[in-house]
């Protein structure tokens, strides 16, 4: 087997074609290494089609040109050898004119490129080997580009996943923060209104009719925004409102808080008036009180405004104010703080009613009339009654636990321990008398522990 080769500059670093001529006369050899002389290829030759083979075995060949009529092996045997085994090779035949019928076989079977005739034109024949070695070239950028496209997507797929882990990791994290902030929220704002509640129990001591009346009137105030359809932010302020309403009596002498305002005269009712303005003051200093201080300055403002401190009249009266002048009434009526005598529910319900576009916003009346009677829904969780001695570690108030006088001991929602149940048992000692505990039934304590 004869084997020439013509290289191009050796500086290049792309690979050459590579040419395999075979024809079993050496003649014919010749004049195809004559025509690619000095052409940027690499060009081989065999002499049979078994010498032809034994070089594909062991080199990598681009173009593949041979004689159709050779001993032992015809041409369209060896290129249909080549499709199977290399299918990547450009296949071209030479034949005669008597030989194309059984050319044109041969290229439906061997999925030949082109066929040459002889004798050939030796630029048709050049253009011919140098189409192969173009279409042979994009064939082969084309996969390169295929392979180089799966091994990005299979990289990407494999990025994407990494990306998908420590996307579905950092969500992990992030929502294990988001529940650990709302925790601590939640635990900032039931301390918060804990504080209020303790703090509104301090102001109730002073007076006994009054125990519990803040918490009736802003749990009240709360039922009567919701059905408003105030949402539950805004609502949580009206509630808050009704806890500190009387935060300005703290500095009034006592007769002015135990005499009903109706039997007060006219110099202490001017005194007694001025304990809304005082109440915002107090709350001033204190961001999360702002809205709140601007209801209790207006809780006894009247919708005819005929009220105080400031005579305002119906839509300039905030609606904060105007829910907390009707709870506050309904509960005042029947505690007897407002009238001569205690009023009965039901007179206090006709009352409040009665001064709808008088006292009162007809449509916080309206509001009021359709919660007060309804029936509340259960809690969440049912509670039971418990005495002292029977409370365990984790049990949950259902709710706020204060003494007779009404001094706030615990918040509802707190879950008991040691301490807690021991202080309990020590001022039902002291009192002489049991304390109204409620919790919630144990496995639903258990449930919140």
């Amino acid at each position: 087997m004869n084997h020439t080769t013509e290289d191009m500059n050796s500086a290049e670093s792309a690979r050459q074609p590579a040419l395999l001529f075979v024809d079993d006369e050496e003649n014919i050899l010749s004049s195809m290494r004559r025509l690619f002389r000095g052409r940027p290829v690499q060009l081989a030759t065999a002499l049979s089609g078994a010498e032809a083979l034994a070089y594909l075995e062991k080199h990598e060949v681009d173009v593949v040109v041979s004689d159709m009529r050779m001993p032992h092996q015809t041409g369209a045997e060896l290129l249909s050898i080549v499709k199977d085994r290399w299918p990547s090779t450009m296949r071209i035949i030479l034949t005669g004119y008597a030989e194309v019928d059984d050319t044109l076989a041969a290229i439906n079977e061997g999925e030949i490129y082109r066929y040459v005739l002889k004798p050939w034109d030796d630029i048709h024949f050049i253009s011919v080997v140098e189409g192969a070695i173009e279409v042979k070239a994009m064939r082969d950028e084309q996969a390169r580009l295929q392979r180089l496209v799966r091994r990005q997507n299979r990289e990407l797929a494999d990025l994407n996943a990494v990306l998908e882990r420590k996307v579905e990791q950092r969500t992990a994290e992030l929502q294990a923060v988001t529940r650990q902030l709302a925790f601590a929220n939640d635990n900032l704002k039931k301390g918060f209104v804990t504080s209020i509640k303790t703090f509104t129990s301090l102001i109730e001591m002073r007076s006994g009719s009054m125990a519990g009346h803040s918490r009736r009137v802003a749990d009240l105030a709360k039922l009567i925004a919701t059905q408003m359809g105030l949402v539950e932010a805004e609502a949580h302020e009206i509630m808050v409102a009704g806890l500190i309403h009387d935060v300005g009596k703290l500095v009034l002498g006592d007769h002015l808080i135990e005499v009903p305002y109706s039997q007060l005269s006219n110099t202490d009712r001017q005194e007694f008036e001025k304990h809304t303005i005082n109440g915002q003051a107090a709350l001033m200093a204190i961001d999360q009180l702002q809205g709140a201080a601007v209801f209790v300055r207006h809780h006894h403002e009247r919708f005819d405004g005929k009220g105080y401190p400031d005579g305002l009249a119906e839509e300039s009266i905030p609606l904060g104010a105007r829910i907390l002048s009707v709870a506050n009434d309904f509960d005042a009526l029947q505690i007897g703080t407002l009238e001569d005598r205690p009023l009965t529910r039901e007179d206090a319900i006709r009352t409040i009613r009665s001064q709808s576009g008088k006292r009162y916003d007809p449509e916080v009346v309206d509001a009021f009339s359709a919660v007060i009677n309804e029936p509340q829904a259960p809690t969440a969780k049912p509670e039971t009654p418990a005495r002292s001695g029977d409370l365990i570690v984790g049990m949950v108030l259902s709710r706020d636990l204060s003494t007779h006088t009404g001094m706030l001991l615990l918040a509802a929602d707190h879950v008991l321990d040691e301490r807690n149940i021991e202080q309990i048992q020590q001022f039902e000692r002291s009192g002489k008398q049991p304390l109204p505990i409620f919790i919630y039934k144990p496995q639903d304590a258990e449930e919140e522990v």
